[in-house]
């Protein structure tokens, strides 16, 4: 056999076991099912496969510095697929980079081995490294905004570091505006940052949905799960229930054990909830006295306090934000439900109109979870039936939503602050406001 040949075969054994290793990683990303040990058995299976293959490919043709880096990177890939870190994964990959620094791909998968051993700074060098080595890449500048908001967690300049991570994703934007990873980081980018900023700016809502949107026009996109579940969770803060029910239920079509239709079911039963609350306070006998006994010194106080707002009754409402108004209602319900934010109540005004109230700056027990943020409000519920609300610059909605043969419609009032709400007359202390926190899971790139 000629040199020639020897080396042609060489190569066959590297691409054959560089397509498994694609093949693997395959599985690991786009393989979902309700049993993860059934997932587990399947990676393992291909794992072992490639690991056999890589042995397969003969001494001599791992003898110069490219091969041997070559066979160091796509044997500490193999040994990084699964979740947990793997120290002899870190040593291979370590060993690739030597024998090859420009070899970019070694670098990205370093870089993602010291992000699970929890070695954030390294990583981050790593993807800088790449970036120095072939200037902008999509991918290695969608990984370096997905690790900026990692770090970002209890930093000092959080903010600073999600607006890094804004910067990076729009970068790899710019290099292929086609390409849906790049859209769908810059969503989770934008996501994060409205939580960052004080969960006030909705305005970073709608731009993480508009990236979200662009992203499911990549077809390689419509195999992730988790493109539609974050974009329902935006849809829910929004209270555009419709929406958020379908992107939950094509979350679950990809991934069952996502719990993607447990999320549609709690929504389901909110809505159920609202509706039959509805229902019972509109026909209760109860509704014209509860009606007749709101003082409009309430009312007065919450104009008095706040000159430039006038009073009136939900009926005058436009839809959506209604600034320099005040809305003064009695408090006639408490709807319990699974989740934790927001709080609803069923309200009246003066007219005996009911209305839902969502209050998402008042503290009550639990913790939300985002898919990769959490919220946490301590104990304390502070407002109670019976109790006089008055309600500032809000936010009105007329809701028609349809749902699986099932038609939901009522009026509903949003409150995003405490400083919007005055009890009884009176303010609520600043100790009542809830505070929010960040907790980004690492996503396999």
């Amino acid at each position: 056999m000629s040199i020639e040949m020897e080396s042609n075969n060489g190569g066959d054994l590297f691409l054959e076991a560089s397509n498994a290793i694609d093949n693997l990683y395959n599985i690991r990303d786009n393989f979902f099912t309700e049993k993860p040990d059934e997932k587990r058995a399947k990676l393992q299976q291909e794992y072992d496969i490639c690991l056999g293959l890589l042995d397969s490919i003969p001494q001599e043709h791992r003898k110069s510095p490219i091969q041997r880096a070559r066979y160091e990177y796509l044997q500490g890939k193999v040994l990084d697929v699964f979740a947990d870190y793997k120290k002899e994964a870190e040593d291979h990959l370590s060993k690739a980079v030597k024998l090859n620094p420009s070899l970019v791909d070694a670098w990205l998968s370093l870089g993602d081995c010291f992000w699970k051993k929890g070695d954030l700074l390294s990583a981050k060098n790593c993807f800088v490294l790449a970036l120095s080595k072939v200037g902008q890449d999509k991918k290695i500048l969608c990984q370096l905004s997905m690790l900026e908001r990692k770090m970002a967690q209890g930093s000092q300049n959080q903010a600073e570091a999600i607006e890094q991570s804004i910067r990076h994703a729009k970068l790899a934007i710019k290099l292929d505006v086609k390409y849906g990873d790049s859209w769908y980081n810059l969503g989770n980018a934008y996501l994060t940052s409205f939580f960052v900023s004080g969960a006030w700016d909705h305005s970073k809502l709608q731009l993480a949905l508009k990236a979200y949107q662009n992203a499911e026009k990549d077809e390689k996109m419509k195999t992730n799960p988790d493109l539609y579940y974050n974009c329902a969770i935006v849809n829910r803060y929004l209270e555009n229930y419709e929406r958020a029910l379908n992107r939950f239920e094509a979350a679950a079509s990809i991934d069952p054990g996502l719990r993607a239709l447990k999320e549609v079911q709690k929504m389901v039963n909110i809505l159920d909830k609202i509706e039959n609350s509805l229902k019972e306070q509109t026909k209760s006998k109860r509704l014209a006295s509860h009606a007749s006994s709101l003082s409009y010194a309430s009312s007065l106080a919450a104009v008095s306090s706040n000159p430039s707002h006038k009073w009136m009754t939900i009926d005058l409402l436009n839809e959506g934000l209604n600034k320099e108004v005040a809305v003064s209602g009695k408090v006639l319900f408490f709807i319990k439900h699974d989740d934790v934010a927001p709080l609803y109540y069923v309200v009246c005004d003066v007219k005996q109109a009911c209305f839902v109230l969502s209050l998402y700056g008042i503290r009550d027990t639990a913790v939300l979870f985002f898919s990769f943020i959490l919220v946490y409000s301590p104990n304390g519920r502070w407002i109670k039936e019976g109790d006089e609300v008055s309600l500032l610059d809000t936010w009105f909605r007329r809701n028609d939503i349809s749902w699986k043969g099932k038609a939901y419609q009522f009026s509903s009032i949003r409150v995003d602050f405490l400083q919007q709400v005055l009890v009884n007359g009176k303010a609520l202390h600043a100790s009542q406001a809830i505070g929010t926190s960040i907790c980004a899971q690492h996503k396999q790139p």
